[in-house]
């Protein structure tokens, strides 16, 4: 339990001051196909997408709470996680001032972001199990290090934290900690979006994009306190998800069992990869997995990478990371798929 966070410290004073735009559908709710729309300036000729869509995204957010279990203010949808992190650095961090904290090797987009909003960047590298330096992440924070990024499972290495070294950062880091858990519905871990009460400064984002299989919709989901997620509605566009989106997002979740055999299936093929990938020889390692990829160390990732794209297969090098030296993330993919990546990686 953290007792000792003010979240009024740690908003950006233009953030606190700023009144948000207030749109033609946040001013009036309650909408009904019986109801005369003439506030917005719409087309009036109907097609399915001549109106806005809902700006707070109602209707999916109820779906998204009974999945989650979390409340629907409790929730903030982004046109991808991307959009979601990049309004916590513009709701946080105060350009050419404060910092953020992240914990290479990890997801690209943090250092992205951090630079897009002229955010300086504290890297402390993970140990050579991929697990994160708690004291060292602690001890590096200084008074103006607004935001810490946490990957678990980590991409690109596939494993999770353990949850005493996250706790332990949770607990004593003095800002704004973000658990990204695109993977999580691969893993055996239990979310951090079950300890939101707990922890007044965590932030939990998460994605459709890789179990749920909606990669080409773009939704990405944050959970944290009402009071976070009121800042983050105060910023946002006003119309940043998609009427296409809200309701592609409602169909697939309305199938009953479909993401869930799906995450089976995966988690399936990626035993068996594994499995054969021991069996070549070039294959120096094979890093634990709790993701839809694994990462495995190779004799010379550059070269290997190379030759799986002459055979028409696209992986990804991640030699230029820190602590991946020589290695290749291997996504997951159908049954036909792997037997296909293992036949071209035993040919070549």
């Amino acid at each position: 339990m953290k007792t000792d966070f003010d979240l009024k410290n740690i908003i950006r004073p233009t953030i606190k001051a700023l009144k948000p735009y207030s749109s033609a559908r946040d001013e009036f709710q309650g909408v009904t196909d019986a109801m005369v729309f003439l506030d917005a300036n719409e087309n009036p000729f109907e097609n399915g997408v001549n109106r806005y869509p809902d700006p707070q995204q109602g209707a999916l957010k109820s779906i998204l709470s009974e999945i989650k279990g979390i409340p629907s203010n409790q929730i903030l949808l982004g046109n991808g996680s991307d959009e979601v992190l990049d309004l916590i650095f513009r709701a946080f961090c105060e350009p050419n001032q404060d910092n953020v904290i992240i914990l290479p090797p990890t997801y690209g987009m943090y250092e992205v972001l951090a630079n897009l909003n002229a955010i300086a960047i504290k890297k402390v590298n993970l140990d050579a199990d991929f697990q994160p330096k708690v004291e060292e992440i602690l001890n590096s924070a200084d008074t103006n290090s607004k935001v810490l990024f946490i990957c678990s499972p980590n991409n690109p290495s596939g494993n999770s934290f353990t949850p005493e070294a996250i706790e332990g950062m949770v607990s004593n880091f003095k800002g704004i900690v973000v658990i990204d858990e695109a993977y999580i519905d691969f893993s055996n871990e239990t979310s951090w979006i079950s300890k939101l009460d707990q922890y007044p400064n965590l932030i939990v984002t998460q994605t459709l994009s890789k179990a749920y299989a909606m990669a080409g919709i773009r939704l990405g989901l944050c959970f944290a306190s009402a009071e976070i997620i009121k800042v983050l509605n105060t910023i946002k566009p006003p119309y940043n998800i998609n009427q296409l989106t809200q309701k592609k997002a409602m169909e697939l979740l309305n199938i009953k069992d479909l993401t869930s055999n799906q995450i089976k299936d995966i988690l399936k093929e990626r035993s068996a990869l594994i499995l054969e990938l021991q069996s070549i020889n070039y294959i120096l390692k094979i890093y634990p997995s709790d993701a839809n990829f694994v990462l495995v160390k190779v004799d010379d990732a550059t070269m290997r990478y190379n030759q799986l794209i002459e055979k028409g297969i696209v992986i990804r090098n991640r030699t230029t990371q820190p602590g991946c030296e020589n290695t290749l993330r291997l996504t997951v993919g159908t049954s036909k798929e792997n037997k296909i990546l293992i036949d071209t990686l035993k040919s070549i």
